[in-house]
């Protein structure tokens, strides 16, 4: 499927029809789960522009100081594949490892986008996204050592959680590109976890959410540890369920002060069934505040996501606010904005990012007049019980 992998072996089914080795998905002791044919070619088709460019992290220590630099922390329960030797690949680790990665943001940069280097043995700097430098710690004392150094700066942090379908050099170069974008002032931390990074890896990316659950805990515990005055959490597609169910555990366990210094939460297309995200909800008790969802009605991945599971919706393509009323949660409505398979609007659009980076003043604006307008947003607000919903119109104003 995609040009710069290799074609899988094919099987030959009970009906005589071959089907590609990643239509399986395996649990042990159990026969192989074939999925239908039609949610394959759907979800093949959803992914498309995720396989189209495949990056990786390409070091260019001559690039620094040609273009911005953002600097990315990591904490990664990725595991080192002896196969392949790529030292972050989909195979999971129990072990955590730390490590830090220098993104060089390219002179001719546009806002929502990542150029990936266009050949495998070369990159150009001015025109796309590299790295000047990667540190790969010995362990979590010099990993907070280091963060800490960083955070006498800037204090905050913010924490990125990827979603399906995600290599490790997508993760970190997302994280730069949208704390170059936003501007964000915090210190960036991205938490990735051991993604397929396949189109037709999602039963075991699901699995790998919940695996990686504890390492997402022991990051933040990492961050706070460093001196973070707030951590803000902001996960994409699946990230969500493993930002959720972390969370979750942290409650049952009573890790209130490190609970409580988180300064916000913000889910982009969260995957997660929306019985789940109550339940899970339920036991967190008091959300952070602001707790902000991006969802979109026209969003294809979760559709498909949806039907695989037999449900109608995803929280990340809910039609209202009122099946979360009782929960203190904002959904933004990004359909008017949907593009492509509508499942990353916000990173993916200008206006949209303005938004990301004035979650603040949307929160302030709703606080003083949850029935009103604010002027940073154009669109329909809606309240429902305790949840907020705004559907946003695509103006120009919203980009200035």
């Amino acid at each position: 499927m995609c040009s710069d992998r290799p074609s899988s072996p094919h099987f030959e089914h009970s009906s005589g029809r071959p089907t590609s080795r990643e239509a399986y998905e395996e649990a042990p002791g159990k026969a192989p789960c074939l999925l239908p044919r039609r949610a394959i070619l759907a979800l093949s088709v959803a992914s498309l522009a995720a396989c189209a460019a495949r990056g990786a992290i390409k070091i260019v220590p001559e690039a620094k100081g040609l273009g911005a630099s953002e600097q990315v922390f990591i904490g990664t329960t990725r595991g080192f594949d002896e196969e392949t030797a790529e030292p972050f690949s989909y195979r999971r680790s129990r072990t955590m490892r730390y490590g830090r990665v220098d993104v060089s943001i390219p002179p001719e940069h546009r806002p929502g986008e990542i150029d990936w280097p266009a050949k495998k043995d070369r990159a150009d700097p001015q025109t796309e996204f590299v790295a000047t430098a990667q540190e790969i710690y010995d362990g979590a004392p010099e990993f907070r050592a280091d963060l800490a150094r960083a955070l006498r700066q800037k204090r905050d942090a913010v924490i990125f959680v990827h979603g399906f379908n995600s290599t490790f050099a997508e993760g970190t170069y997302r994280l730069a590109q949208l704390g170059y974008d936003l501007q964000i002032g915090a210190v960036l931390v991205n938490y990735s976890w051991p993604s397929r990074a396949r189109p037709l890896g999602y039963v075991y990316d699901r699995d790998s959410a919940l695996f990686a659950r504890d390492g997402l805990e022991e990051l933040i515990r990492q961050v706070n540890a460093a001196g973070a005055r707030r951590v803000t959490i902001v996960a994409h597609s699946l990230g969500s369920l493993v930002v959720m169910e972390t969370l979750r555990q942290m409650a049952i366990s009573e890790r209130t002060p490190v609970l409580a210094n988180i300064d916000g939460v913000v889910l982009m297309s969260p995957d997660i069934d929306v019985d789940v995200f109550h339940e899970q909800a339920r036991r967190i008790g008091k959300l952070p505040q602001p707790f902000i969802i991006f969802t979109s009605k026209k969003d294809k991945a979760l559709a498909l996501s949806a039907r695989l599971t037999g449900q109608r919706d995803r929280v990340g393509n809910l039609q209202s606010a009122s099946e979360l009323g009782s929960l203190e949660v904002t959904l933004i409505d990004t359909t008017a904005y949907s593009t492509g398979g509508g499942h990353f609007n916000v990173g993916n659009s200008p206006a949209l990012l303005s938004i990301l980076g004035r979650i603040a003043d949307v929160e302030l604006a709703l606080a003083a007049d949850r029935t009103g307008r604010p002027g940073l947003l154009s669109g329909v607000v809606l309240s429902v019980q305790n949840a907020t919903q705004i559907i946003l119109s695509p103006v120009s104003a919203i980009a200035n």
